[in-house]
């Protein structure tokens, strides 16, 4: 990849439709930008020497669901969309009579992910952000009567688009903590999110060397723009709202970044429809692989092109040097190799399903993530992501078996696979002997239960990150015959459908009917969401009652999840028990952070999501 002294690629590839939708390098003024950043003492959220991705990153074809583009206006262009036109060349523009159309694949023209140090191993993929999937900003926002302030709110999704085509997403991630003070943010204030979606998390304020000064950098998705730290004269701005925003010299009302929180703006000003915790409507990213959990003690080194649509990201964990080599492939597959370093080298395949979301072939690694949808767990009994003509024969049978309650009907819980008693956990039962289907093995008096934990089912502090931290002594009855060892998970379904896991344990012997308080030495122990090996005590963000669920698992022989021991996750030894279940028994248990102690993130915890 030819580059020039700054490290910016200046290759051109225009690719897609005639209008041009392909990627096109910029050239920002890097003087500016150092020149900001000293006179605001503005954290080093942007190096001086930027390196391009090359220009050829996933291009994409839009389709320009507007009924009108730039080259084919029919009159005046929209000032929204002339904000948008320094980036003609790699996102697609056009608009009707009530929105501006945004068509991107996702990925910005500069480099990625160098700099986090919080990492949960994800890498850039690109992302259909077309047709009936492109981003929408109202060309005429309406003043909404009460401001919709996005502390705590708006937790999921994005809050407002680049100008660049890349999608700017709450200050505070799903969890609440402020993505930028944990480490989360590479050197531009972006990272990828769990469909391997690259977004920011800060305004961009390094576009401004592009779009000029006191020109939008992005527009939130009431359809306000967001400008840069400074107005246009460099003055810093005055009188803002409690939405980091006012209307000045005739200028309309918009917002300004900042360089604390909000980072980006405080509320929404304009009217936006709220719907599961984000801005709705707003496009869909697809992700090809299943979520990861975090990489305790990983540092994000590089990024970079090794070949045709093939790329490298390197890391380091406490000193061991790693890598993930990937591949866009033109038949629809992502082949990936994970250099473990010391731990070795191994390969996955993915593809993306037709209907989009993650595509795991058969024999995969078993690394963690969200498990599958219970419904199609249910029918694609082989995961071979095709439902064939065998399996839609047996479909009635298989999801029968998802009726636990035997009423003839699915209900919520029973189709979204979470077990009874409002535990909240997502429970991908591992007994697949069943054809497919992902009931919960039937064990009747099969019990667990734990001494320290009355009949109102409370977690006590001690075993929190609140108190002491140690694990709670269980105890169990009603064995099922045949049993050869149990396996334990405690977990808990977090905002934004995110499955997390406090406690895997496995090679617990069959003889055993308790655990006591601070268990040690009993059977092999995994890791947590975090990547602590052992019990990691509940820690959640903000307050209010939060349901963890122990689960554990009568077993008709050993298991070998995949993994060394200490690092195995909740979905490696899930899948390691298929087929080798012979009952569950569920304790469900309710904790609330005490009052002052359920605050906002807390800086200097690097790569620590509780």
């Amino acid at each position: 990849m030819k580059t020039d002294a700054t490290g910016y690629n200046r290759r051109s590839n225009r690719v897609g439709s005639e209008r041009g939708t392909g990627i096109l390098p910029v050239a920002p003024l890097l003087g500016w930008i150092a020149a900001t950043a000293a006179f605001f003492s503005l954290p080093v959220l942007i190096p001086f020497a930027v390196a391009a991705v090359a220009s050829n990153l996933a291009p994409f074809k839009a389709e320009f669901p507007g009924k009108r583009t730039m080259d084919q206006s029919g009159g005046e262009i929209p000032a929204t969309a002339q904000a948008f036109a320094p980036f003609q060349g790699r996102v697609g523009i056009s608009w009707d009579d009530d929105f501006l159309y945004m068509e991107s694949n996702g990925l910005p023209d500069h480099n990625m992910m160098v700099g986090i140090t919080a990492w949960q191993q994800q890498v850039p993929l690109p992302q259909p952000y077309v047709g009936g999937n492109a981003w929408r900003v109202p060309l005429r926002p309406v003043v909404a009567l009460e401001p919709a302030l996005i502390k705590g709110r708006f937790l999921r999704g994005a809050i407002a688009i680049a100008v660049n085509g890349i999608p700017i997403f709450n200050p505070q991630n799903n969890r609440g903590e402020v993505s930028y003070e944990i480490g989360e943010l590479d050197q531009w204030g972006g990272h990828c999110g769990r469909a391997d979606d690259y977004h920011y998390h800060l305004a961009p304020v390094h576009l401004e060397a592009i779009v000029g000064k006191g020109k939008p950098l992005a527009y939130g998705l009431d359809g306000y723009p967001v400008l840069g730290l400074t107005e246009a004269n460099g003055q810093a701005p005055r009188n803002l709202d409690e939405c980091h925003g006012h209307d000045h010299d005739g200028l309309g009302y918009h917002y300004h970044a900042a360089t604390k929180y909000p980072y980006v703006f405080a509320g929404f000003r304009g009217e936006v429809v709220e719907a599961e915790g984000q801005v709705d409507p707003q496009p869909r990213a697809q992700g090809v692989r299943e979520a990861l959990q975090a990489l305790r003690g990983a540092e994000i080194t590089g990024f970079e092109k090794t070949g045709a649509d093939s790329y490298q990201l390197s890391y380091s964990v406490n000193g061991d040097k790693r890598a993930v080599r990937y591949q866009i492939g033109e038949d629809g597959t992502f082949p990936f190799e994970f250099d473990n370093g010391r731990e070795g080298v191994t390969r996955e395949v993915y593809r993306v399903r037709a209907g989009g979301g993650s595509g795991r072939p058969p024999g995969g690694m078993g690394g963690g993530g969200q498990r599958p949808d219970p419904l199609l767990g249910a029918l694609d009994a082989n995961r071979d992501g095709i439902i064939d003509s065998e399996e839609l024969s047996d479909a009635a049978a298989n999801l029968r078996a998802l009726d636990r309650n035997g009423d003839g009907r699915l209900d919520r819980e029973e189709a979204s696979g979470r077990p009874p008693g409002g535990g909240g956990g997502k429970s991908m039962s591992p007994n697949r002997e069943d054809g497919g289907a992902a009931a919960r093995p039937a064990a009747p008096g099969f019990s667990l239960s734990s001494p320290a934990i009355g009949d109102d089912g409370r977690l006590p502090v001690e075993f929190t990150g609140d108190g002491d931290g140690v694990s709670p002594p269980l105890a169990w009855k009603g064995v099922p015959s045949g049993t050869k060892s149990f396996a334990l998970i405690m977990d808990h379904l977090a905002p934004g459908d995110e499955m997390k896991s406090y406690w895997v344990m496995w090679d617990i012997p069959a003889d055993t009917t308790s655990l006591p308080q601070n268990a040690k030495g009993i059977g092999q122990e995994g890791a947590g969401f975090r990547g602590q090996a052992g019990y990691e005590p509940p820690h959640s963000q903000g307050p209010g009652d939060k349901t963890y669920v122990l689960h554990l698992y009568a077993l008709s022989d050993e298991v070998r999840p995949a993994g060394s021991v200490g690092r195995v996750s909740r979905e490696a030894l899930l899948v390691a028990m298929e087929g080798k279940v012979l009952g569950q028994a569920d304790l469900s248990v309710v904790y609330a952070r005490p009052e002052g102690a359920a605050g906002g993130p807390q800086k200097g915890k690097g790569g620590s999501k509780r």
